[in-house]
């Protein structure tokens, strides 16, 4: 079995296969051999658990994944890499790698297809350039997995994070909670990649909610209210639902005041509960935007 979390190692295998590290792809491979192993264990694998990985690389954490499950679907962009993973996971027998691009696949199917009615996680180191929309897309498929564990720029886990009601909360921040409980799990630095990022990273897990905490009359009007509200997040909330929504200033000032919502508020001061009374208020008065 490989050490692929060994420098050498790592480069002797590319290097044979002609690989080159590709920037569009967002490619920087982990050599610090605890990480993931640690990502392994926190996000909830097990042998009745199955686990979708997206962006395999070279197979480090797919490995760790594999000594823990049953089954592993990798699923991997860049065909270049094909070669290595099918050398470097030889070992093992209870992974299945799919070239696919994420953002275009019916994952629905894939759980069906390839799980069989278990439950799953998705544990996976995410390429900077396309994290929220690969989240976003696991969390609005509404997919049946329990946690979505993925390793991201520190900035973004901070951010995704965060508590709502504060100075970095966002629209973001706003529709993860609305689906999972956020948690920052560890920080991981720039050093323990190749090559080496400009940026810090952090691993975050979201345990997905069976129910939304409130209940929510339109989801496509309670998210256009929440991106609305930060879509001028330095302006007060009465100012940016009007601009938005294309609302006269008057309406959302009916709006706010029949909440007890004050008019100069900003939208990183809500909660999530602020944002759902608000969008229900419009679908119940049935005001048009």
């Amino acid at each position: 079995m490989y050490n692929l979390a060994d420098i050498k190692t790592v480069k002797s295998i590319l290097s044979r296969y002609g690989f080159n590290f590709s920037k569009s792809l967002g490619q920087n491979f982990l050599i610090n051999p605890s990480v993931c192993p640690r990502m392994a264990e926190e996000c909830g694998c097990n042998m009745e658990v199955g686990v979708i990985e997206i962006g395999p690389g070279i197979g480090v954490l797919t490995c760790e994944l594999a000594k823990r499950t049953n089954k592993v679907v990798a699923i991997e962009l860049d065909k270049k890499l094909l070669p290595i993973l099918s050398e470097t996971l030889s070992d093992f027998d209870n992974i299945k790698i799919i070239n696919d691009d994420i953002m275009k696949m019916n994952l629905e199917g894939l759980i069906a297809s390839e799980f069989d009615g278990k439950d799953v996680v998705v544990c996976a180191n995410l390429p900077y350039y396309i994290t929220s929309p690969i989240i976003m897309k696991l969390l609005e498929t509404r997919l049946n997995v329990k946690s979505i564990t993925v390793m991201v720029q520190k900035e973004v886990a901070l951010r995704l994070c965060t508590d709502l009601g504060t100075r970095d909360s966002s629209s973001i921040g706003v529709a993860i909670n609305y689906y999972a409980e956020p948690e920052l799990l560890f920080e991981v630095s720039r050093g323990n990649f190749v090559p080496m990022p400009k940026v810090d990273s952090a691993v975050i897990k979201l345990n997905i909610r069976k129910e939304p905490q409130f209940k929510v009359q339109d989801e496509k009007l309670f998210f256009k209210v929440v991106n609305a509200a930060f879509s001028q997040r330095r302006k007060t909330l009465h100012n940016s639902l009007s601009n938005g929504l294309n609302l006269q200033k008057s309406i959302v000032q009916d709006i706010l005041n029949g909440l007890s919502i004050p008019l100069t508020i900003r939208a990183e001061n809500l909660n999530i509960e602020q944002f759902v009374k608000i969008s229900n208020y419009i679908y119940d008065r049935k005001i048009k935007l």
